[in-house]
């Protein structure tokens, strides 16, 4: 993942982006394309979850979950060097998103009898798409950005292996299969995609533009907060007797304008600034976008099926599985929002955020002696108390964002 810094304006070379010094690259209409396969593959993830709330249903949806986001992550760094404008970049573009729908297709059944093409489509979208950005840069790179690619293809490579010999088995050799195919590949970065013969990468060497890729990931939170939406109001819309629903519905509702609150109000402009103007992009996109997004949209996920939970059984009293779901889809939202931000902003860990994760905890000793509405209700109310917190408490930050943003 390479591209070189430059302070001034550079043509693109072959199948790479323009880019201008302090400019911000634009999200393109294909990129947006290729994230609608992600609402779906996000639906299919909190259904999957919702259906299997057993220890090993998590375990499995929680891989699935890990790998599902690390395909499309791949991608987001990979756009942001290509040139999404050039033909040959929006055919692999489109291959990609027939590739991710399949993908998606198969999450359900990924653990039984559609494993097979799940891992095809999944291993075709990692190696298929490194080849294709050796290829490119081969026709305009530098022999260190190739080099960089060479050895990420080649992680992947090993990676996809384990993925295609997963899928041959059954059952728990499935799973410690792809345990480690998932494994390899979260290692990579932390490794620096480090291989014998051809050394490693720095965080140089992954230059991003800064700007488009924290768009990028920003909305993927709004893909997810979106499919919770959508679970709200099919839920609701579904539901026999919408009058006692309709307190499920609005508190539902209110949760998911809490989470939107937390991430957008200012979290997700400080983080743009920050890599900005990072005087090394690259490990701030490692850590704080790469790694760290992950409880964000994992605790949005897992918070969509504690919503449908409330909407269909509002009065049911709170058993194990729906308790730890309703409490811990907020608490890994909050914990990844205040490491984000930490990370990004290279601010202390958020009071707000650390007075909402003693909150949900504490929920823990009544929610088996509360109905899953009012343990629903009791973590939307965390949220907002963080959210109105947060925005009293940055009021001076605001400010100056918003005067630096009229200079600009």
């Amino acid at each position: 993942m390479s591209t070189h810094k430059s302070s001034s304006h550079h043509a693109p070379s072959g199948l790479l982006r323009e880019r201008t010094a302090g400019g911000h690259g634009k999200v393109t209409n294909i990129e947006l394309f290729f994230d609608l396969v992600f609402v779906y593959g996000v639906t299919q993830l909190s259904h999957t979850l919702l259906h299997d709330l057993s220890l090993i249903g998590a375990a499995h949806v929680l891989l699935l979950f890990l790998a599902v986001w690390w395909v499309w992550i791949f991608t987001g760094w990979v756009t942001n060097w290509l040139d999404p404008d050039r033909i040959a970049v929006r055919a692999m573009m489109l291959a990609l998103t027939f590739a991710g729908l399949l993908l998606s297709a198969s999450l359900p059944q990924a653990f039984g009898e559609r494993g097979l093409l799940f891992a095809g489509a999944y291993v075709t979208m990692q190696v298929g798409r490194s080849l294709f950005m050796v290829w490119a840069l081969h026709r305009g790179g530098t022999a260190s950005q190739r080099t960089n690619f060479v050895r990420i293809l080649l992680w992947l490579c090993v990676a996809g292996a384990c993925w295609l010999i997963g899928a041959w088995q059954d059952g728990a050799p499935r799973f410690l299969w792809w345990i480690a195919a998932l494994g390899i590949e979260y290692l990579g970065p932390a490794a620096y995609f480090f291989v014998p013969g051809l050394g490693r990468s720095t965080t140089a060497d992954w230059d991003v533009e800064g700007g488009h890729f924290a768009e990028r990931c920003s909305l993927f939170v709004i893909i997810a907060l979106g499919e919770s939406l959508v679970v709200t109001g099919s839920s609701f819309a579904e539901s026999s007797a919408m009058a006692d629903a309709a307190p499920a519905f609005v508190a539902a509702f209110l949760g998911c304008v809490a989470m939107w609150w937390i991430y957008f109000d200012l979290g997700a402009e400080r983080g743009s600034r920050a890599i900005r103007h990072a005087a090394d992009p690259g490990r701030t996109a490692r850590l704080a976008y790469t790694y760290l997004h992950l409880p964000i949209v994992a605790g949005i996920v897992v918070s969509a099926v504690g919503d449908e939970l409330s909407l269909s059984h509002p009065h049911a009293r709170c058993e194990l599985p729906a308790a730890i779901v309703l409490i811990g889809g907020p608490l890994l939202y909050l914990l990844g929002n205040a490491l984000f931000k930490m990370t990004a902003g290279r601010c202390p860990f958020p009071l707000s955020h650390l007075v909402g994760l003693v909150l949900l905890a504490l929920l823990a000793v009544p929610a088996l002696q509360l109905s899953v509405f009012w343990l629903a209700t009791l973590t939307t109310v965390v949220l907002l108390v963080v959210a109105v917190w947060e925005t009293l408490s940055l009021r001076g930050v605001r400010r100056r964002l918003a005067t630096h943003a009229g200079h600009g």
